[in-house]
């Protein structure tokens, strides 16, 4: 097929609707030109339940074979299990999954070997210009005189066993935990990471299903985790735990069947990181978690490093500043001891390790990180998204409490308050988040924005 790229190519990976925007043979050329920019010998492929994965990843391993290099399947699993992956074996990594895409979708989330990023800035570019060209009929390099090997090789234990090492386990009181894994790949990693734990487990959506015949798998919509909440305080379960399709992100409901801010569990794991390094170290948090994430990491000893939205970013800024710990307020947690890369299972881990090591339940034990008042993220549909911040900008321009911020988008920063505005790469939307002191002032700059946004 002659391929449309532009809709298919995102910031951080490849995804679209199979097969209206992309198929097995595009999958193949993905393939070669992964080799060709990363200059790979050798490559570890994964990926998850989606009907379509298997054909595409299996696609993309012969376009890569083809070019020489070898190929190691190691077939269903969670994208933070190929990263460990190609941090363990040092190899160039593809997973093949839409994440909490619906079901229609598929994609692909590369990384260079030890898990580094491949985004637009970092070879992402290079590999959609030649998909490109070669799609459209131009040349491509001849196929190697001698074409890599294809072998299987299974990782969870490993990936299990790595992770328990992060985390001290061993002394943690009995607890009752309910899993959402959504039908997605936390119901192929969970039972083995937590199965030698003192963990009374209640599984629900085990069964992988690319279909997703319960709910979406992403947990960041409230409405993807109402069966979890009901569950439970249905179970009188001490946490709930919900992994989105590719299970790299983690949300986690207490004991109540209230959701915990992914601010509030990026804070605790901060915490329990720093004190692991002897309280000294650097974390990186995006500008639109909480003020806890900040003050809880000075006041533990360590630096915070504020930085823009997007695992790229988070990334390259862990690597730059040697950071122990990273997190963002969508539930995606980032470990120097993972290789600078996501994973939501060892968040989930440090949760289970600290809650499990006090005998207060989980809603006390979060209440010392969770100490502001937030709106979420809030969407509107905007005509021309630079005017509408040129206007916000405006509005608030003529008030001498504030301070403005362009780190990404526009942040407008008072002494109880504060407020972030970024455009949407891919549709026509400014996402709001707000956060003040207490909940009053919180839902009074909400609605102000809010009403400038869609006068």
């Amino acid at each position: 097929m002659v391929a449309d790229l532009s809709q298919l190519v995102k910031a951080y990976d490849v995804r679209g609707v199979v097969p209206d925007q992309w198929d097995e043979s595009l999958a193949e050329l993905f393939g070669a030109a992964f080799v060709q920019v990363t200059a790979a010998d050798a490559i570890v492929i994964g990926h998850d339940m989606r009907p379509t994965s298997p054909a595409l990843s299996g696609a993309f391993a012969r376009g890569a074979a083809a070019r020489g290099a070898d190929v190691t399947l190691i077939g269903l699993c969670s994208t933070d299990q190929l990263y460990y992956a190609s941090g363990a074996l040092d190899l160039p990594g593809a997973m093949f999954t839409a994440s909490h895409n619906p079901a229609q979708y598929n994609g692909i989330k590369m990384c260079r070997a030890g898990a580094a990023p491949v985004g637009q800035d970092t070879g992402l570019k290079e590999i959609r210009t030649l998909v490109e060209q070669w799609s459209e009929g131009a040349p491509q390099p001849s196929a190697s005189s001698t074409p890599g090997t294809i072998t299987e090789r299974d990782t969870l234990t490993d990936y299990a066993a790595h992770l328990l090492g992060l985390v001290d386990l061993k002394a943690i009181r009995p607890l009752k935990v309910v899993v959402d894994a959504g039908n997605g790949m936390g119901g192929h990693t969970v039972p083995t990471v937590f199965g030698g734990l003192p963990l009374d487990l209640v599984p629900m959506y085990f069964e992988l299903d690319g279909t997703f015949p319960n709910h979406e798998a992403n947990p960041l919509d409230p409405k993807n985790i109402v069966d979890l909440q009901a569950r439970v305080l249905a179970e009188g379960a001490d946490l709930g735990l919900a992994f989105d399709g590719d299970a790299d992100r983690c949300f986690v409901v207490d004991e109540r069947g209230a959701g915990v801010s992914p601010s509030a569990i990026t804070a605790l794991v901060a915490a329990r990181e720093l004190v692991r390094n002897g309280g000294t170290g650097t974390v990186i948090h995006n500008l639109i978690t909480s003020w806890s994430v900040p003050e809880v990491v000075r006041e533990n000893g360590g630096t915070p490093v504020r930085t823009r939205v997007g695992h790229s970013f988070i990334k390259t800024e862990m690597a730059e500043h040697g950071a122990i710990f990273g997190g963002e307020h969508s539930a995606h947690y980032y470990f120097r001891d993972f290789w600078n890369a996501d994973t939501g299972m060892l968040a989930a881990l440090h949760v289970l390790a600290a809650l499990g090591g006090q005998d207060g339940p989980l809603s006390e034990l979060v209440a010392a990180y969770d100490r502001y008042a937030g709106s979420g993220e809030i969407n509107s549909t905007v005509a021309d998204q630079s005017a509408s911040l040129t206007a916000i900008r405006s509005a608030y321009s003529t008030r001498d409490d504030v301070t403005f911020d362009d780190l990404d988008g526009l942040t407008v920063t008072s002494t109880d308050w504060w407020f972030n505005l970024r455009a949407s790469n891919t549709e026509p939307l400014l996402r709001l988040n707000v956060e003040a002191r207490d909940e009053q002032t919180m839902t009074g700059v909400r609605d102000e924005v809010l009403a400038l946004i869609r006068a």
